[in-house]
């Protein structure tokens, strides 16, 4: 959740959910199942961990939003209640890391988990509280590869919802991106297998444990604590956890803990130091930047990639919300990492250049 994202739009929103036939809300037929009934496909799911936001323009609301719009369902996990409006942030008040885990886990019971995006935690034992449910997903996914325990986590989603959901929200983003080299890989352009990370299981699409995302917000826009306690150490438990990591400039720096002469505009340095402390891929985006582009930077594995888009005027309440969702929503559906970074940033860029208004100051995007 960011309060106050004030950095120039970065990174573009496609048709909303049922919008023309076949569009991004428009539901899959029912099928029939093995006894002759009538089924439904499943969505896939992204477990969110997120505060809660009274003016809707980030945290869980912005999740929640742009999940869907990308063809996936948010089962979110409530990690703070906060006082705040679309600019400033007036007090922050942590759930009990007990309630974050009864939360999480009659979810998981019960639904397949296929990606987890995780906001602000509130306080370091939050933190540790969703570092603990991760481990148990990512246990109890192993335990079903190798036939100990019911694979209840292991269903696939639906391929013609799919397909009819990412086709209208996404169907003209990949032409808005400028790549350093070049344009953007083409929806269908295979891509090589990157290495396994630490705990075994190769980013990209066919994740045998469910990818994390985390927006690695650290203080609002006008620099409102989000956080009980000091929020890099917070963090900490998370990193080694992380799938895909989506840090701004000044966050990728100060969870980094790169110093030095140049250091705090090296971002090279700070998505090294950020992967050898677990993280698999790092996107720093450029929003808090200047001049007339804001170049976001992706670090992974085996590659490296940048995308460079128009800036756009004004403050954006809850962007690195929507990016960060929108990331966990495509990767739950199986799109390569590298895929799923482009277009995540294409329907981000998009959803702020159509941003409103609910009150003076930073503007909600329309996702």
């Amino acid at each position: 959740m960011t309060a106050g994202d004030s950095g120039s739009g970065s990174a573009v929103r496609g048709a909303g959910p049922g919008a023309g036939q076949g569009g991004a809300g428009a539901e899959a037929p029912l099928r029939l199942g093995r006894l002759g009934r009538a089924t439904h496909p499943r969505r896939p799911c992204v477990l969110v961990f997120a505060g809660a936001d009274p003016s809707g323009g980030a945290g869980i609301a912005a999740d929640i939003q742009a999940i869907a719009a990308l063809g996936a369902h948010a089962l979110p996990v409530i990690t703070t209640l906060t006082v705040q409006d679309n600019d400033r942030v007036h007090a922050v008040l942590p759930v009990d890391p007990e309630l974050v885990l009864l939360q999480a886990r009659v979810l998981i019971e019960k639904s397949c988990i296929d990606a987890v995006k995780i906001g602000i935690p509130g306080s370091a034992a939050n933190a540790r509280a969703i570092a603990q449910i991760i481990t148990e997903l990512r246990a109890a996914r192993r335990a079903a590869c190798r036939g100990e325990v019911q694979p209840q986590f292991l269903s696939v989603p639906d391929a013609a919802f799919t397909a009819s959901a990412l086709g209208a929200a996404c169907a003209d983003t990949s032409e808005a991106i400028v790549c350093a080299a070049g344009a953007a890989p083409a929806m269908s352009e295979a891509e090589p297998p990157l290495p396994a990370g630490d705990d075994g299981w190769p980013p990209g699409a066919g994740f045998a444990a469910p990818p994390v995302v985390l927006d690695p917000v650290l203080a609002s826009g006008h620099g409102d604590l989000l956080s009980r306690d000091d929020a890099v150490s917070a963090l900490a438990p998370l990193l080694p956890l992380v799938t895909v990591l989506t840090p701004n400039g000044p966050e990728a720096g100060a969870l980094s803990g790169v110093t030095g002469p140049g250091a705090e505009i090296d971002p090279l340095a700070h998505a090294r130091a950020l992967r050898a402390q677990g993280c698999q891929h790092v996107l720093i985006t450029g929003g808090h930047g200047g001049g007339d582009s804001v170049i976001n930077r992706w670090y992974g594995p085996a590659r490296q990639q940048s995308w460079s888009w128009p800036r756009l005027a004004g403050g954006y309440h809850g962007s690195g919300c929507t990016l960060a969702s929108a990331v966990a929503a495509l990767l739950a559906q199986g799109w390569p990492v590298a895929q799923a970074l482009a277009r995540a940033q294409g329907y981000t860029h998009r959803a702020l250049a159509e941003a409103f208004a609910i009150a003076p100051g930073q503007l909600i995007p329309r996702r």
